[in-house]
């Protein structure tokens, strides 16, 4: 065989077993939220209620933040509802992990954006590190009640991090609270939904972040509840929500 036949046998195999040396976590197939799985899921978890009176979720604590709440326990789905979990989801190798909301009236299925979670929980990681050293977090300015920006340098970055968000793909910017969670600020994305929505009727003391759910397959992780603010309409900070004022 010559030179040239051998390399086009390695250029061809190397092509064919690519598909199977590429971490699966990596493959473009399982970075995208295809409508057609979210709709096989749903309809997995549809019939498995109407069989059995409960939705197929793991059990999360009182404590768990509400998007995050009820993820899809495929074990109870699989493979009496559907054949195996989606391609993209976190239990076969993809970036999603599958949840519901709505529980008590219709449950819907959407999406967690596990890179999101990724990037946010690095920041955590060396937030703690920080404050076991140093007792008390690298606060910059009070944003709103029990609400700060962060100090970056202090933990190491040149500039302030911030994470490409579901949503519009805007690159959002990152805030503490009083425990020392790391979290997202939506505010840039509730603005460009609400104006998307002319027609909505918000109003201040209603939790806004639904409308991102609404629009999109994804929900808000890291978040605090928004509401609108009633001379300018726009969002804003619902810190009076998380210390349970109206």
């Amino acid at each position: 065989m010559s030179k040239a036949a051998k390399m086009s046998v390695i250029a061809i195999m190397l092509f064919f077993l690519s598909g199977c040396l590429y971490p699966s976590d990596q493959r473009a197939e399982n970075q995208i939220p295809y409508p057609d799985q979210i709709q096989t899921v749903q309809q997995a978890v549809n019939q498995y209620q109407v069989d059995t009176g409960v939705l197929p979720i793991k059990t999360r604590d009182a404590e768990t933040p509400i998007y995050q709440k009820y993820p899809v326990d495929f074990s109870l789905l699989v493979p009496r509802y559907i054949q195996s979990p989606p391609g993209n989801s976190f239990e076969n190798g993809g970036v999603f992990q599958y949840v519901l909301v709505n529980v008590d009236e219709a449950a819907e299925v959407k999406l967690i954006d596990l890179t999101v979670m990724n990037d946010v929980r690095e920041l955590q990681t060396r937030l703690n590190q920080y404050m076991r050293k140093n007792e008390l977090a690298p606060i910059g300015e009070m944003v709103d009640t029990g609400l700060f920006t962060l100090q970056f340098e202090e933990l190491g970055y040149k500039e302030p991090p911030r994470v490409r968000s579901p949503y519009f793909n805007n690159y959002l910017p990152l805030l503490i609270d009083n425990s020392g969670q790391v979290l997202m600020d939506y505010s840039i994305d509730l603005n460009m939904a609400l104006l998307q929505d002319d027609n909505h009727s918000y109003e201040y003391g209603d939790d806004i972040r639904d409308l991102l759910v609404e629009q999109s397959y994804f929900v808000p992780v890291f978040s605090i509840p928004y509401t609108i603010d009633e001379e300018s309409g726009e969002p804003t900070y619902f810190m009076d929500r998380v210390y349970g004022r109206k």
